[in-house]
């Protein structure tokens, strides 16, 4: 009987965590799909962005503005985008996999995400700045990030800037991807492009008034701190949709386990049963 007591207990342990999982499951679903449509709403415009702006670089000579300077060697400054909190499957692990593989001697980072500064402080990693993960994303706070960065690279600080951060595909698929921001590079030019094939591409040039240099001069900032707010969005989208993948994979798990457990209960009751009956039987048998 004592071995019947334990699958008992083991039985309700299941179910209460099951019960933990698929209120998860829930939270993480109803903030899912804000996060996914705050993520998909921008994405046209960085695209279309970008373009406008490589054509802007094309047309003009690189070197006259600063933030368009190529540099050979040099630190690389890196923006690492975690989650605060775990039971969000792989996703934090891939990420943090990919910012390992950087030379610790030429990569400075910043942390936005409690698992990520975790991660940079275990490996002792050089941290320069680490802040504070939104629950919702704003511009004027993601604004800060992006000044910091530009700011590290005009002073020669850095030579590089990259965004790494788990890109939002769909809700199944988040990737880890590096993505250079300084000095400007074109979206198409690192294979994001998949992301917006629904865009024909730009045919023909364009037209800049006053000029390009007058126009680059307005935009390219303002352009630098959409992109460190679009990848918040889809950083947060791909954490709420692994989150919810993983508490539904974790409550279906636990389902069936409790019938594994009821089954092997019930077989372990049974064959009880029939050892007591054979017991009565054979006692029986001894007293006739």
């Amino acid at each position: 009987m004592a071995n019947l007591r334990d699958i008992r207990r083991r039985i309700k342990s299941v179910k209460n965590t099951a019960q933990i999982t698929k209120a998860m499951q829930m939270v993480a679903a109803s903030k899912m799909r804000k996060a996914q449509q705050a993520a998909l709403a921008g994405r046209d415009y960085a695209l279309l962005l970008n373009r406008v702006i490589v054509s802007l670089r094309d047309a003009i000579d690189s070197t006259s503005h600063p933030l368009l300077e190529q540099r050979a060697g040099g630190k690389e400054l890196v923006v690492l985008m975690t989650t605060d909190k775990g039971l969000c499957g792989a996703l934090n692990t891939n990420v943090l996999r990919e910012a390992a593989s950087y030379d610790p001697a030429k990569t400075l980072f910043i942390s936005i995400g409690r698992k990520g500064t975790q991660f940079l402080a275990r490996l002792k990693r050089q941290m320069i700045a680490d802040f504070p993960l939104q629950e919702r994303p704003t511009f004027p706070k993601c604004k800060q990030i992006s000044k910091f960065c530009i700011e590290k690279f005009l002073d020669h600080t850095v030579d590089k800037v990259t965004l790494l951060y788990p890109r939002f595909v769909n809700t199944l698929t988040q990737t880890p991807t590096a993505f250079p921001i300084l000095p400007l590079t074109s979206i198409d030019e690192i294979g994001i492009k998949t992301d917006y094939e629904a865009l024909p591409p730009i045919e023909g040039g364009m037209e800049f008034e006053p000029s390009p240099n007058a126009v680059l001069e307005s935009i390219l900032p303002a352009y630098i701190h959409y992109l460190v707010f679009q990848t918040q969005l889809g950083s947060r989208a791909s954490e709420h949709s692994a989150r919810m993948v993983a508490m539904k994979s974790a409550t279906d798990n636990a389902k069936s386990l409790v019938k594994d457990l009821t089954l092997e209960y019930n077989k372990a009751r049974q064959a009880g049963i029939t050892n007591e009956i054979l017991e009565i039987a054979t006692a029986q048998l001894a007293l006739s």
